[in-house]
C-alpha cells in the first residue's frame, strides 16, 4: 500500500484491518456463470457456490471475488436482473459467514445490492466505463473499488490492442487510460484511499502485451501510487510458458499461474485474483 494511505485523514485503508497482513493477498474467484472460460458451469448453482466460496476460505483466502457474468473474450452480455439473481443468495452467505466479500461487476445496481448484501468491495473490469452510475456510487458507499484498465467489451476487445498512441507502448497506454478513470472517480467524489488498480491482463491485450504489463507491476504501482490487483490466473496469454501439449487446458495453467503470482508478490502487488488457492498461497 501506499505512504499516503498511512495519513490520519486519508480514509478508511482499501481493505478491512484484519487483512493487513504484510503480504499479497489472495483474493479467490468464485464464478457463478455457466459460461467462465476455466471453470464456467461447476459453481452456477448458489449451494456449490457458497461451498465453494468456503473451501476457498479454508485453504487460504483472503477475499471471494463473487462474478455472475463471464467477461472471457466473445462472452455476450447479460442482464443486472439476471446477474443479481445468480450472486446475491452467495454474497449474503458468505458475508453472514464472516467472509470478505468482492462482487465482480460492470453494473452499478449489482454493486449496489451486493453491498447491501454484505460484500466490501466492487470489482468492475470495466472501470466505470459500462455504466455511469457506477463511480458515484463508489463515492457515496465508501466501498474499495478495484478499477481495471479495459477497452471495448469482451465482444470487441481484441480487436483494441493497438497503443501505438503511446510513444513507451501497452504499459504508458495503460497508465494514461487508468489515470483517465482515477480523474472520472475524483470529479464524483471517490477518495484516493478507496481505490486499488488492475491493469487488465488479456483484456483488449496481445499475449506479449499481458506479459509486458506483467513485467512492469513494480511501475505501476509507483507511477499512479494506488495498490494493485494482479489476475493472470489460467489466462491465455500464459500459455506462451508452457508445452504446446498443454497450451489449451485452462487447468494447465495453474503452475504458471503460481509462478506469476510469485513474481508478482515480489514486486509488490497488493493482491492476486486466483481460481486455485493453494499453490497461490504457497508461493
Amino acid at each position: 500500500m501506499t505512504d499516503h494511505q498511512d495519513a490520519p485523514d486519508s480514509g478508511p485503508e482499501p481493505l478491512p484491518a484484519a487483512l493487513a497482513v504484510g503480504r499479497c493477498l489472495l483474493m479467490g474467484i468464485v464464478n457463478v456463470t455457466p459460461d467462465s472460460f476455466s471453470d464456467g458451469g461447476r459453481w452456477l448453482a448458489p449451494e456449490a457456490a457458497i461451498a465453494h466460496g468456503r473451501e476457498m476460505i479454508a485453504d487460504g483466502a483472503d477475499i471471494l471475488d463473487i462474478g455472475g457474468e463471464s467477461t472471457r473474450p466473445g462472452a455476450a452480455p447479460i442482464t443486472p436482473a439476471d446477474e443479481a439473481a445468480r450472486v446475491l443468495p452467495v454474497i449474503r452467505a458468505l458475508a453472514d459467514e464472516g467472509a470478505v466479500v468482492s462482487v465482480d461487476t460492470i453494473h452499478a445496481s449489482t454493486a449496489a445490492a451486493a453491498l447491501e448484501a454484505g460484500a466490501l468491495i466492487i470489482n468492475d473490469v470495466s472501470g466505470g466505463l459500462a455504466d455511469p452510475a457506477m463511480h458515484p456510487l463508489v463515492a457515496s458507499s465508501g466501498a474499495v473499488y478495484i478499477c481495471q484498465h479495459w477497452r471495448g467489451t469482451p465482444e470487441t476487445m481484441n480487436d483494441l490492442t493497438d497503443y501505438s498512441a503511446y510513444p513507451g507502448g501497452v504499459v504508458e497506454g495503460v497508465e494514461a487510460e487508468l489515470r483517465q478513470r482515477l480523474d472520472s472517480l475524483e470529479a464524483a467524489g471517490a477518495r484516493e484511499s478507496q481505490i486499488v488498480v488492475d491493469p487488465g491482463l488479456g483484456f483488449a491485450k496481445t499475449h506479449p502485451q499481458s506479459w509486458e504489463l506483467l513485467a512492469a507491476t513494480a511501475r505501476l504501482r509507483e507511477d499512479l501510487g494506488l495498490p494493485v490487483l494482479i489476475g493472470s490466473s489460467r489466462k491465455r496469454f500464459l500459455s506462451l510458458s508452457l508445452p504446446e501439449s498443454a497450451a489449451a487446458d485452462p487447468i494447465a495453467r495453474d503452475a504458471a499461474t503460481a509462478a506469476t503470482t510469485a513474481l508478482v508478490a515480489l514486486a509488490g502487488a497488493w493482491a492476486v485474483r486466483v481460481h486455485e488457492v493453494p499453490a497461490n498461497r504457497d508461493a
